[in-house]
């Protein structure tokens, strides 16, 4: 039982992305891949596990979409019929990446489907995730989710979305989406739910794999590496966060580290900056103790550059503070439009605490307190109000 799991945490994504090619029909090849790996719970205890799991699993697959399609066809199924023809003619490959599982990503991943819909079918389809599992990741009825997914395939097969990658001019564009869904798993996982940060971590090193030259794939995968690294020192034994500069390092992963610093200084060497890239190197320079903060803020500036946003300024400003002082900083950040942020007011309750402004720190600090939810970060702001009580 442990082999095949093992094996389907492995292959399931790629599994069902074979017969989606084959079958041209989403529904049809992920029950047919369930439908092989129930049979290998069945037969594989009996008559050990295959040279080739995953080409088991893929032969079996086929074989019984193709038995059930031909029992169909014989009802006068039409749709059955044109699977079943699809299946036969095993279209040719095309497109930029000749991979199955790329097209499944960014067949996922297409404009045209919601967010929402655009993560609920990668971690589904590629990760292999059950409804039930994707629902508490993202805190919904798993009725709810299970109408999102099939509204989504039901999309998919009603506009005739292409199973294929985007062409080598429309790839950019696309393949942002597709970061964007991965890195968007990766943060919900951050919040609590660590099946999703390994899922999203095994994600990008499919896409790396798949997508080598393309340097805002590698500086996701070392982002994501780079912030995982810090999970054990990111609490405290009463649950509580504990911030960067609190933390013990010696509770840090070193593989993690090595790795994704390897692949931020790949990514350098590239000089083709993306948004990515930056953050990952900003992550590169925390790793490293003490915290040159002159390069945060000149990393932080390049951010500015390459994908400016008010939150991107507020994280600068908390730089700024490093180097140049917490007045400096605030003057920055009283400038942004972020007064519906939890974490705008946290940091200026921080940078007015530092000034001795207590009173105003402390109404900072409430206002911060009230526009979260998270007991965890309630927790820490209602620490910071003790001390200037």
């Amino acid at each position: 039982m442990l082999d095949v799991a093992r094996v389907f945490a492995a292959e399931h994504g790629r599994a069902v992305s074979v017969l989606v090619r084959v079958f041209g029909d989403i529904d049809v090849a992920e029950d047919a891949v369930q439908d092989a790996f129930t049979a290998a719970v069945a037969r594989w205890p009996l008559d050990g596990v295959p040279p080739s799991p995953a080409g088991w699993i893929i032969t079996t697959a086929r074989n019984r979409a193709v038995d059930r399609l031909r029992r169909e066809a014989s009802r006068d199924d039409r749709h059955a019929q044109a699977v079943l023809l699809h299946a036969e003619a095993d279209p040719v490959e095309e497109g930029a990446v000749r991979d199955d599982r790329l097209r499944l990503m960014f067949t996922c991943c297409h404009p045209a489907l919601g967010q929402a819909a655009r993560v609920a079918l990668t971690l589904r389809l590629l990760g292999g995730l059950s409804t039930a599992e994707i629902a508490r990741a993202f805190l919904v009825p798993e009725a709810t989710m299970a109408q999102r997914l099939v509204r989504a395939k039901g999309k998919i097969r009603d506009a005739r979305i292409p199973y294929r990658v985007p062409s080598e001019r429309d790839l950019p564009g696309r393949l942002r989406a597709v970061l964007a869904v991965v890195y968007l798993i990766f943060n919900q996982g951050c919040s609590g739910r660590d099946e999703l940060c390994v899922e999203a971590i095994r994600l990008g090193r499919v896409l790396v794999d798949l997508l080598p030259e393309e340097p805002e794939v590698v500086g996701l995968l070392a982002l994501m590496l780079l912030t995982r690294s810090r999970r054990a020192a990111r609490t405290g034994a009463d649950g509580g966060i504990v911030l960067l500069a609190d933390q013990d390092r010696a509770l840090w992963d070193a593989d993690l580290i090595g790795e994704g610093r390897a692949l931020v200084r790949e990514c350098l060497r590239r000089d083709r900056p993306g948004p990515y890239q930056v953050q990952a190197a900003i992550n590169a320079v925390h790793s490293q103790a003490p915290t040159d903060w002159w390069q945060v803020v000149a990393l932080y500036d390049q951010l500015m550059v390459v994908a400016p946003s008010p939150v991107v300024a507020l994280n600068r400003a908390v730089a700024v503070a490093e180097v140049d002082g917490p007045e400096p900083a605030l003057a920055l950040v009283d400038v942004l439009d972020l007064g519906s942020y939890h974490l705008f007011h946290a940091v200026r309750g921080d940078l007015l605490r530092r000034l001795g402004r207590v009173g105003e720190a402390r109404e900072a600090y409430e206002s911060a307190l009230r526009l979260t939810d998270d007991p965890a970060e309630q927790g820490l702001l209602r620490r910071y109000l003790g001390r200037i009580a």
